[in-house]
């Protein structure tokens, strides 16, 4: 009985990757609560001493997630090569990026930015060409031209990821052009959020959206302090609804493209070791790769070689 649940909540995992074994996720992929198998030792009924393996959950860390990388929704190192770009436009001293960036090296991504001011477009076009993915970061005003916004659309096209991060009034002015380019979303407002957000009652309530592979191994998820929240949109999922019911992340996925918008981007360097951000960071870059797409074009060679192996 243990191991045909085992092997259902293996099905589920393959069946939310895209219907085919993915090696660079890990066996928790999908599972906001995940398991692990333990031997139990028992006593039958003659009296004889038995082993028995039995599934229970996983250890959690002191804010309730599972602990451990391989509770992840991707191996570590299962990206080696892969490139995030990111724009990042609003800077302060302790916002460097650091934190994020060390997540990501985890999962064998290197990151390229541009600090306080866009590129060139051609520039910008042909630095994506090396990236696997875009990080928007906003600040409270426009750095992006319309010439900028085309670049980004046909990167976005061919099936590239982007993630769009704004933050409370006004410190969303590229994330909404950009936005509103690519689907027609926007943020809006200012909201003192500063909390830490459970699993989902139900849909529309505050919390994480249960058993998607962005929210693999994630129970808890610390808000952002004030955030942006994000207008009603037919093409965007919501992920995370924040304290006050506010919706502050959601994403895009349809016709091959993947996109998250989100409104609190102080989770990137602000009570980062509150709940859930080191993981959220690395499991949002996991899924904007789309491998479900791009296949093993974009997993490290290793595990190409290797094929499917357990987590460790």
């Amino acid at each position: 009985m243990m191991r045909s649940r085992i092997q259902l909540a293996a099905a589920l995992a393959v069946f939310l990757a895209g219907g085919a074994a993915m090696a660079q996720y890990t066996r928790s992929a999908g599972q906001n609560a995940p398991s692990v198998v333990k031997k139990e030792e028992y006593v039958d009924q003659r009296g004889q001493r038995q082993y028995r393996e039995v599934e229970v959950k996983a250890a959690a860390d002191r804010f309730g997630n599972a602990a451990g990388n391989q509770h992840d929704l991707a191996v570590d190192g299962a990206f080696d090569g892969q490139t995030v770009a990111v724009l990042h436009f609003y800077t302060e001293e302790a916002f460097d990026f650091s934190l994020p960036k060390r997540a990501l090296a985890e999962k064998g991504f290197s990151v390229y930015r541009w600090v306080g001011a866009a590129p060139s477009p051609e520039e910008l076009e042909e630095k994506l060409k090396k990236a696997c993915q875009l990080w928007i970061i906003s600040s409270e005003q426009r750095h992006l031209t319309e010439k900028h916004l085309a670049v980004i659309k046909r990167f976005f096209d061919s099936g590239k990821g982007v993630y769009i991060w704004g933050d409370n009034a006004p410190y969303y002015a590229d994330a909404n052009a950009v936005a509103k380019k690519l689907f027609g979303a926007e943020m809006l407002g200012d909201t003192l959020g500063n909390q830490v957000v459970g699993l989902q009652a139900a849909p529309g309530t505050p919390g994480l959206r249960r058993r998607h592979l962005l929210t693999t191994g994630l129970e808890y998820i610390y808000e952002g302090i004030t955030i942006a929240t994000l207008q009603p949109n037919q093409a965007l999922t919501p992920l995370i609804y924040g304290s006050a019911g506010n919706l502050v992340t959601a994403f895009y996925e349809r016709e091959g493209k993947r996109a998250i918008l989100d409104g609190g981007f102080t989770r990137l360097y602000i009570k980062w070791d509150t709940a859930g951000t080191g993981r959220y960071v690395k499991n949002a870059a996991a899924w904007l790769v789309n491998v479900e797409r791009f296949g093993d074009a974009v997993v490290a060679t290793q595990l190409r070689q290797e094929g499917a192996k357990p987590s460790r």
